[in-house]
């Protein structure tokens, strides 16, 4: 990895995806490839290998660039970054644990693979499929599409002795979910839905319930979380449709299995499932690579639950342009298939849905406004928001003055807000600079090792503290890495400037300290305070 990444040309890599120019010493500056814009502010480190973009706020390495616009996992990105810059890349010596589990899971996927076949060929080739195909046909839901999706049938038994014939053993089965403890078959007879990662490796299975005597309760149940399987990182179908969302820029998700093969037999690609529960950060991102513009169909009743709210607060927060289709009570999207591109020319906005949504769920007029008002504040200006202030004022019959404290304010306040977000915010900002300024001048690590996580307020910022004072790498980091090192540069951090900011961490911690301490304490604080404001005098 390390060989491949040094080989890689950050910025040949970049330009074959923006124009770049020299900025200032070896930086390189350009129009963000991951939005629109007509004044460059897409930054490059070629000698880091980071890039930031001061606009839409993407970050990265060399690594996740290349993740990002090739849609590729990391795998993939080592080995077209390898290809392109004719590294060869060689299977790094591991040591015995570490081997032991890469062949594990490999044993998994394999396992995993041919039960899939297996439960293919039951379903379509033995006689206790005839009345699953009878209940898939009678759902509209034709062979071929079926097929393409992998669809089978458990047997409810026997699938130890399966394995064992194929030299897979009972505790394998048991890790890749499809033995209980006991070792009997997890699943009992039901239609049986593959679980694929992005690159279409199955992890897992759901499965449908076909008998009123079935042992498990749920009508749906999932693979239980393993080595392979998480459900917080799987959307049902985006294997198959990552062409599709990449090539037309937009995704639908829906709550089904069923509601994904159905728009894509009636020739609706870009689509997949979250199978029932609201949006995660690890599916997010995989669907980050592809589009921002993502539809969320659900039901009525679906649409009012709090975790699927959550969730789609969470894709609006990271971004993405949101828009809900509510379908009628008790539908679902494979009811109507070939009409679904009309409701998505009908979606909602999310803030105009989330308007509408605390209106409808307000027991008064007064609880409406302020529910309504603080998913407002959040919301910069736009035609949108605009639209919902409009819903707002409509529904409530608000006067124009009260109109005008929801307009919005710089920085995303409305007027009528308190100043502490603004406050918030400059706090925020003075630790990233003294984090930025460290992270120039290794220099000043030895200063920042002085202070403590309590000096900071922002948890990654913490953990970006702690790796610069350790010395050891989170890629979890690598995007707010690339962001300080942008800034950084943007502003032209000086380690003078940075050992000012470093001292401004130590007077707001002591100055907090002084607010709650009793006598004995203050006069201790109030002389360390007046150091530390001698020393920032002497600064400037």
């Amino acid at each position: 990895m390390r060989d491949v990444v040094a080989a890689a040309d950050m910025v040949e890599v970049v330009s074959a995806r923006t124009a770049l120019r020299r900025s200032s010493g070896s930086r390189y500056m350009g129009r963000c490839p991951f939005h629109e814009e007509r004044t460059p502010s897409f930054s490059v480190n070629p000698v880091e290998k980071l890039y930031y973009c001061f606009g839409c706020g993407k970050g990265g390495d060399v690594i996740s660039f290349v993740r990002e616009t090739e849609s590729l996992d990391f795998v993939g990105a080592m080995e077209w970054l390898a290809e392109r810059f004719r590294v060869p890349l060689e299977v790094e010596e591991a040591s015995p644990r570490v081997e032991a589990e890469r062949r594990g899971r490999e044993r998994l996927y394999a396992l995993l693979e041919q039960t899939t076949a297996y439960f293919e060929r039951l379903l379509w080739e033995g006689d206790g499929g005839a009345q699953v195909r009878a209940y898939l046909a009678e759902r509209g839901l034709g062979e071929a599409v079926t097929k393409e999706f992998r669809l089978g049938l458990s047997p409810g038994g026997g699938l130890a002795e399966k394995a064992a014939e194929k030299g897979f053993t009972r505790d394998e089965l048991r890790a890749a979910g499809l033995a209980t403890a006991r070792g009997g078959d997890y699943f009992p007879q039901r239609l049986m839905f593959p679980l694929c990662d992005v690159r279409g490796r199955v992890v897992g299975f759901q499965a449908r319930k076909l008998r009123e005597d079935d042992p498990l309760r749920g009508k749906y149940v999932n693979s239980p979380e393993g080595d392979l399987f998480h459900k917080g990182a799987i959307l049902y179908g985006l294997h198959l449709a990552r062409t599709a969302i990449s090539k037309q820029d937009r995704a639908a998700i829906v709550e089904g299995n069923t509601d994904v093969i159905a728009l894509r037999q009636a020739g609706f690609e870009p689509v997949a499932a979250s199978m029932g529960t609201a949006l995660t950060e690890r599916q997010l991102r995989e669907l980050g690579r592809l589009t921002r513009k993502i539809y969320l169909c659900f039901d009525a009743d679906a649409a009012g639950q709090e975790a699927t709210l959550r969730g789609m607060e969470l894709a609006a927060a990271q971004g993405f342009d949101v828009r809900v289709v509510t379908l009628p009570r008790g539908q679902d999207p494979a009811d109507a298939p070939e009409g679904f591109e009309d409701r998505l020319g009908g979606a909602e906005s999310y803030l105009l849905y989330r308007v509408r949504l605390e209106l409808d769920r307000s027991e008064d007029r007064q609880e409406a406004f302020v529910r309504a008002r603080e998913v407002l504040a959040k919301a910069e200006d736009s035609p949108e928001r605009q639209e919902a202030v409009k819903l707002l004022a409509d529904r409530l019959d608000l006067p124009k003055e009260t109109q005008a404290r929801l307009a919005p304010a710089r920085g995303g306040r409305t007027p009528s807000e308190p100043d502490t977000p603004r406050l918030l915010d400059a706090g925020e900002r003075l630790e990233q600079d003294a984090l930025a300024a460290c992270l120039a001048h290794t220099s000043l690590v030895r200063v920042l090792a002085e202070l403590t996580p309590e000096h900071f307020d922002s948890e990654v910022n913490r953990r970006f503290r702690a790796a610069l004072v350790s010395g050891k790498d989170d890629p979890e980091l690598t995007p707010l890495r690339a962001e300080l090192d942008a800034r950084a540069a943007q502003e032209a951090l000086d380690e003078r400037t940075g050992t000012e900011l470093l001292l401004q961490l130590r007077e707001r911690k002591l100055k907090r300290d002084l607010a709650g301490a009793d006598l004995a304490r203050t006069t201790e604080l109030q002389a360390h305070l007046a150091k530390v404001r001698q020393a920032l005098a002497e600064l400037r």
